[in-house]
């Protein structure tokens, strides 16, 4: 165990290297941030000095060391648009993103593990059928034009829901949380529900997909001829090994979660992290730029490394796998 977790560990690090020096030389092609800093009336001395300032005229090897040496220590430079740290201006918008995010992933996993064994269960009911027909809504439709139908519906007809905005929050230190005002709570049902809608089809799929080619094994078979409550057979011998490749999926959509949010915060401008990252680009602010692609690709390495450690401890046969390398 020891072993794998080292050596996963450090294929997360390469990757988070590579991820930083291809979201870094990736920007360079943007455009010139010089360009939105100054004015029309900018002469060659201004570009040149702010150049400077900024350390473009460096080569970009040292510009790349600079990034990593700033990044290692939660500094990522300061902002062309707004002058300020980005890591400030990053722990500002943060919580709103965790908060969806979060939100989004409770309603995707327990919603997409409950309707999956139900429609498993009870395959050849009309209940099951009918879900299983309006899950393809979920599968099929782009998530921006999910939020823009459930705007229309909700907010501009019923009136019910806020359509933009992350409405009143509480300052609890340097988080601030919407979760404790009740217009904090109405504006984040809309957004959650279209982030997570996504992800609790395709798990909800996949837990029924699984389900049944497990209840279709011969130990489940066994089990019914002893006499086991169907229950029991479900839940306690069927529902564990549905597990496994489940948690897989599972990880990973936790990930998207997190790293597609900026369609969803777009729609409803909700004031995290991924609004921030699109507005930056129109100002080619390079720094929040790649701190938001490094940030990003920290917690999408994070969740791989989680799942696949838990893998590694629920499925035996890679620990027998293990074994027999060792030997």
């Amino acid at each position: 165990m020891l072993a794998y977790t080292i050596k996963r560990t450090f294929q997360s690090f390469v990757v988070l290297l590579v991820v930083g020096l291809v979201a870094f030389s990736m920007f360079r092609f943007v455009g010139d941030p010089v360009d939105n800093m100054l004015g029309q009336e900018r002469t060659d001395a201004d570009i040149e000095r702010l150049r400077g300032q900024l350390g473009l005229d460096q080569p970009f090897p040292v510009q790349y060391l600079k990034f990593l040496q700033g990044a290692v220590q939660g500094n990522f430079g300061v902002s062309y648009r707004q002058g300020r740290a980005v890591s400030g201006i990053i722990a500002e918008r943060l919580p709103a993103t965790l908060e969806l995010a979060a939100v989004s992933a409770v309603l995707a996993i327990v919603f997409g593990f409950f309707l999956g064994v139900f429609t498993a269960i009870r395959r050849d009911g009309w209940a099951a059928n009918t879900i299983m027909t309006l899950s393809l809504v979920g599968v099929s439709l782009p998530t921006f034009l999910i939020g823009i139908l459930l705007i229309y519906l909700f907010s501009v007809e019923l009136n019910w829901l806020p359509s933009f905005g992350r409405g009143d929050v509480v300052d609890l230190g340097w988080w601030r949380t919407g979760f404790l005002t009740a217009s904090g709570l109405k504006a984040i049902i809309l957004p959650a529900i279209t982030l997570g809608l996504y992800q609790m089809t395709l798990i909800m799929r996949l837990v029924r997909s699984e389900m049944l080619e497990v209840l279709r094994q011969d130990y489940i078979r066994f089990a019914r001829a002893r006499g086991l409550k169907e229950k029991t057979v479900n839940f306690r011998h069927a529902l564990k090994n549905t597990l496994i490749p489940v948690i897989t999926v599972t990880g990973l959509q936790l990930g998207s979660i997190i790293a597609f949010a900026i369609i969803t915060e777009t729609v409803f401008q909700w004031p995290g992290v991924g609004l921030l990252f699109i507005n930056s680009i129109q100002f080619v602010d390079i720094p929040i730029m790649a701190a938001y692609l490094m940030l990003i690709s920290v917690m999408f390495v994070a969740i791989n490394l989680v799942v696949d450690l838990l893998y590694f401890s629920i499925d035996p046969r890679l620990h027998a796998g293990s074994s027999e390398i060792n030997n």
